[in-house]
């Protein structure tokens, strides 16, 4: 259950997601349309995390633009890994295509392949060379970085952690290892802009 909320607070927490989601609106350079979804997503997400405030620490306000500015900083860490994800473009299949009228869901059929439906630009040549270096450089691979390559093509991080008695920070320092190795094997670029980095 939630604390009572009252008036003026309900105000200064809309007040200042709406400042928080117009911020962030511009500096990811979204469309004006996602400003109302960017505004309910931190509403909701500072409403949520109303139970740790505490009036004795600071004020409504402080704690709201803490709240914001860290939902804020997630927000945008995902946006950008999408938007590299993509080529560095952001995906609209009801956009019209490069010198094209149509919009770019017209234009791809399901034999193109998922990627040209994420807007990358990858063939099916370099996809076949990019698995054969992974296969090459994960053959070189010590047992143990192996088994850790193995388990991340089956779940997220998140599963693996507690997972043989592992914590999160030895989880992360393996996963940082596993980078160095692949990229000490040429693979460094290819392995962050993949699907399981």
């Amino acid at each position: 259950m939630y604390p009572p909320i009252s008036p003026p607070d309900l105000s200064t927490l809309i007040h200042e997601t709406d400042l928080a989601a117009r911020r962030l609106q511009r500096k990811l350079r979204l469309p004006a349309a996602d400003l109302d979804d960017l505004r309910q997503d931190l509403l909701v997400d500072l409403i949520c995390r109303l139970p740790g405030f505490d009036k004795r620490r600071g004020t409504i306000g402080a704690f709201a633009n803490i709240v914001l500015r860290n939902q804020c900083s997630r927000i945008a860490i995902r946006h950008h890994r999408q938007r590299r994800a993509q080529g560095g473009t952001v995906l609209a299949l009801d956009a019209p295509g490069a010198g094209s009228a149509e919009p770019l869901g017209c234009l791809l059929a399901e034999t193109d392949g998922l990627a040209a439906w994420h807007g990358q630009d990858r063939c099916a040549a370099a996809d076949v060379e990019t698995r054969h270096d992974l296969a090459r450089a994960l053959a070189d691979l010590p047992e143990d970085v192996r088994g850790l390559c193995a388990a991340l093509g089956t779940c997220a991080v998140a599963d693996l952690i507690g997972r043989d008695g592992i914590s999160r920070s030895a989880l992360y320092r393996r996963l940082a290892r596993l980078r160095l190795e692949l990229a000490m094997r040429g693979l460094g670029g290819r392995w962050d802009g993949s699907e399981a980095a």
